[in-house]
């Protein structure tokens, strides 16, 4: 199983940290039993860190006129809302939400151009309520598509996540089959696409990220 990067230097701390803990409960604490106890618990919790940052070989088709879903986990809203950030009008929100067995990877959901990306800090509330995609530490990137639309992308983190990697730069390509960051322990992904664009996911379906469809450009 592949790890990805934005897991290594976290999992090198997790594991000296429990070698360490182990380590002082072996020559400290006289009991077989709290010492071997301790040591499945941490590798069990140590098993499910990496398992959390685990990489997935994926297939990716590309193409121009598909949007595919940037992230693992479950559609949550699929709704006509305002778009309040950088259009300043009304668009078609697709929102993603990924619990913490999900994959965690994003991926870019089109081909194109980054015109435009911005952190925002907040809040850390439940990242599947409404208010999370306004008051929730979140990132906006708006991606110019090779055929023309334009479409926003936002980052969201939840009450577990607690830092959100973009590779994101202003100017540079954004490419189905590559990322577009990660976001640790769970956390919500919102998609603002054109009024016309052909919703072809459900609510409550789950997604795959690079390969379910989410919809079609007109």
């Amino acid at each position: 199983m592949t790890i990805h990067k934005a897991g290594y230097l976290l999992l090198l701390k997790v594991l000296l940290i429990l070698v360490a803990l182990n380590v002082l409960s072996y020559y400290f604490i006289n009991n077989t039993t709290v010492f071997n106890t301790l040591l499945i618990v941490s590798s069990i919790f140590y098993l499910l860190i990496v398992n959390f940052f685990r990489f997935p070989n994926r297939v990716i088709i590309r193409d121009d006129n598909t949007i595919l879903a940037p992230a693992d986990g479950k559609i949550v809203v699929i709704e006509e809302t305002e778009e309040t950030e950088y259009f300043k009008d009304r668009r078609l929100q697709v929102s993603i939400f990924m619990n913490i067995f999900n994959v965690h990877i994003n991926w870019f959901p089109v081909n194109g151009i980054i015109r435009y990306f911005k952190y925002h800090k907040g809040n850390f509330a439940a990242a599947y309520l409404p208010k999370s995609s306004s008051e929730n530490e979140r990132t906006t990137i708006v991606i110019e598509c090779n055929n023309g639309q334009t479409i926003l992308m936002r980052q969201i983190a939840g009450a577990m996540a607690k830092r959100i990697v973009s590779y994101t730069p202003v100017g540079g390509k954004a490419r189905q089959d590559q990322h577009a960051g990660f976001i640790k322990f769970g956390s919500r992904v919102d998609l603002f696409l054109p009024l016309n664009t052909n919703i072809e996911v459900e609510l409550g379906q789950k997604t795959t990220g690079s390969q379910t469809i989410i919809g079609t450009f007109q």
